[in-house]
Order: structure tokens, then sequence, then C-alpha cells
């Protein structure tokens, strides 16, 4: 069985000790170790900071941003390696592709972006100011690179576009990264690492990998460093609280739990072009990633009028989805990442089925193809309903991250914009 490696400072080490047992989302085997223990956090952040921060600010933004296409045009040679780690994960190659080539798109994206910068080190921000009558004292403000590094610690559902999507940002400013993975999937980011620092193509120090717990790196982060994050609302709030980052007013960004909705129109009726798309679109966001999307619809607005004509339409479209092992030809929709999270999703589904009803789908049974059930962390779509959104409140606070989405009447569309407003800074309303 393999065991993670992390690279810190230049080098592939093992943490000590046994370590998290990491398992094949579909066949329940274990495939993998992972473990930080006896990692010195704190030679990690001055590797980075003394060894990849000045090498990148060295390099001008073309030269940085031709360093990202150079990068994504390397790791496409390896996509069929990708793939087949990826499949482990539970996921479809349609989810793969998302996770995969959406994260070197990433890549390739903010290299063009190197052309809205100059071929300089640094970037003047607007017009230079005069502050005397004289014109013989003058500020003109300039863009330079934060002298510390950016902290990643990522979700499990696409454990390379976020960490692509997030490098090449950073990478592109001119700022190292310090990536952890969540661990449950985090033997794919490991494989995607280890071609990164093969290739040579970033310099040392631009990029670590811890796979498997942070340890103290936040108790340790300074005023030039950065820390995202995106995973649970609950951790996130908690990361945020840390002395550190506080005392030392270290940018946190993070990415939380989203209830995203879709609003089917008044004038949208059965058989039309529009309902077609609506009911498409919605199938496509509960299964796409077994659900596991930040971007997934959560909640499902209709006219009052229409809900058991849409209820019929989305009963029908969720039952034509085959589950099971994503290597099948007939498979359209995986596992979930682990059994960790098939355990939580059954958690956040009760918490809802508290305001709601089960329309489609169940917690206990699901129906494979080639794929056990007991060992497997599959689950079937699971459609509810709720018939008073305007009084109730779980089911616009509560993200059941997976195939999971809630039906629910409005009566106006003014009261659509109100449920839709409930959801409290959802990434998407469609």
């Amino acid at each position: 069985m393999q065991k993670l490696s992390n690279y810190i400072a230049g080098q592939w080490v093992y943490g000590e000790g046994e370590g998290q047992w990491l398992f094949n989302a579909v066949t329940g085997e274990p495939i993998a170790t992972a473990s930080t223990k006896g990692v010195d956090f704190q030679e990690v952040l001055d590797h980075a900071r003394n060894v990849g921060n000045p090498a990148l600010r060295k390099m001008t933004f073309h030269e940085r941003g031709r360093m990202l296409k150079a990068l994504a045009l390397h790791l496409q040679k390896h996509l069929p390696q990708f793939y087949n780690v990826s499949a482990q994960t539970g996921a479809t190659k349609n989810d793969s592709w998302v996770d995969l080539e959406g994260g070197l798109g990433n890549l390739f994206t903010n290299s063009s972006l190197r052309r809205k910068f100059p071929d300089e080190t640094f970037c003047v921000d607007g017009e230079s100011h005069p502050f005397g009558k004289m014109n013989t004292f003058m500020g003109t403000h300039i863009l330079v690179p934060k002298e510390g590094v950016a902290v990643h610690i990522n979700a499990y559902n696409f454990p390379v576009w976020g960490m692509l999507e997030k490098c090449a940002v950073n990478w592109l400013a001119g700022m190292p990264a310090i990536v952890k993975p969540a661990t449950v999937t985090s033997y794919l980011a490991e494989a995607v690492v280890k071609e990164i620092i093969a290739s040579g193509i970033l310099p040392e120090g631009a990029l670590q990998l811890l796979c498997g717990s942070a340890g103290d790196i936040l108790d340790r982060v300074e005023s030039q460093d950065v820390v995202t994050f995106t995973g649970s609302a609950s951790t996130g709030l908690m990361l945020k609280k840390t002395p550190a980052i506080l005392e030392n007013n270290v940018p946190f960004n993070m990415e939380a739990d989203s209830l995203n909705c879709i609003v089917l129109g008044t004038d949208v009726e059965p058989g039309m072009p529009e309902w077609e798309a609506f009911v498409k679109e919605v199938r496509r966001e509960m299964t796409l990633k077994a659900g596991q999307r930040c971007t997934g619809v959560r909640r499902i607005f209709v006219p009052e009028n229409k809900i058991e004509d849409v209820a019929t339409a989305l009963i029908g479209a969720l039952s034509k989805t085959t589950i099971g092992n994503p290597a099948h030809d007939k498979v359209r929709m995986g596992s979930l990442a682990g059994q960790s999270q098939r355990e939580e999703l059954g958690f956040q589904v009760q918490k809802l089925l508290s305001e709601t009803r089960m329309i489609y789908g169940s917690l206990d049974t699901v129906e494979l193809i080639d794929a056990d059930a007991e060992k497997g962390a599959f689950v079937s779509p699971m459609l509810l309903l709720n018939e008073n959104p305007m009084d109730t409140t779980v089911v616009h606070e509560v993200e059941a991250f997976g195939p999971v989405s809630t039906l629910m009447p409005y009566k106006t569309t003014e009261e659509a914009i109100a449920l839709s407003k409930l959801g409290r800074g959802s990434l998407v309303t469609t």
C-alpha cells in the first residue's frame, strides 16, 4: 500500500507513524496512508518565504505567465495517469474532466492574464498624484508581490481544480504556495504535484505539499502571508479565529457552504424548451460529481401551480441516472469521496427532513452497476419537497453536500426573489 509523501524544502519526505488510512471510494479497499507527523512547519514556511518568494519576485509578470502555460502543457501530457487516479475518488470520466482539465484551464487562463500587466516585476497602479502646487512632490502607487506565502487549505471534492485555481493566481502574482489538500483525496493532489515538481518548471520553493494534518502551520503565519480555505463554514470560522491570523491581520479567504438555487419562471410551461432545459440542468447539477460541487443546485423554486408537474418531470429524469463503478460504460454517477462523506451527508439530510419529505431516493438503499453498496461510498440522488419555504429555515441554512436538492413552491416573482435571498450569500442563482 502506498504511503503518501510531503514535498518540503525541496525534498519528498514521509510523515512519521502509520498516519490516516485512505480508501478507494468505489471498492472500499485501502490504497494509501497520509501523515505529516514530525514535519517542522516553521521550516516549511521559512523555505517558502526565503527561497520560493525571492525566486518568483525576480520574475516579471510575463515570465510568470509563460511559466503557467508551460506547466499546463506539461501536465496535459500526463492526463491519462491522472484520470486513472481520479477514478479512485468515485469520479466518472466527466467528473474527472471538470477537476483535471478544469484545473489546467485555470493555468491557461491566468497565463493569458499576463498580457494585462507590464513585462516588469511590478505594476503601476493608476496615475501619479501631485501633492504640491509646484509639482515637485508627487506620489505613485505600484503593485508588488507580498513577501510571504499563500497557505491553501483545500476541499476534498476537486483536489486538482481547487489546488490549481488558487496556485495559478498566487504564482502569477509572484507568491509561493503551501498546499494542504483534504486528506481523503490527497492521493490525487500528490500525483499531480509530483509531476509539477518533476517538470522543473517552477522555481524551488514555489510549491510545497502537505498530505495530512496542517499541524500548527496557521499559528505561525505572518503579516505578509495569505490563507485560503475551502470547506465547511464551521471549520472555516474556527480557522479564521486563529490568534496569529487575527493578530497579524493575515488575509483569510474562505469559500464555504452555499445554498444555491434555480428558479423556474412563471411563464414556462411543460413542453417548452425552457422547461426541458430546466429539468435537464437540475438533474445535471444534482448528479455531476455526485452532487459534490460548491455550485450545485440545493434549492429548486417553481411556481406553486407547477409543483406537481416539475416533481413528476424531475423524478422521471433522476430515475434514468445509472449509478455505480465509474469504470463501467453505462454509469453516469459515481460515489461520494469516502465513507465519512456519506455519513456526513446522511446527518445533514436528516436535518433537512425535519422540514421536508423525500419524494425520490433513499438514504438507505441504492441500485448499483458493478459495485457493492456496503463497500463503496454510494448514495442515490435524493429529491426533497418543502411546501412552506417562507415559514421554514433549515432548508435555507443546511447544505447536504451530495446529490440532494429540495423542491419548493413560490407564489409571486417577488416571493421567489425573497426566497433566493434566504440562502445568504449563495454562489449561484439561476
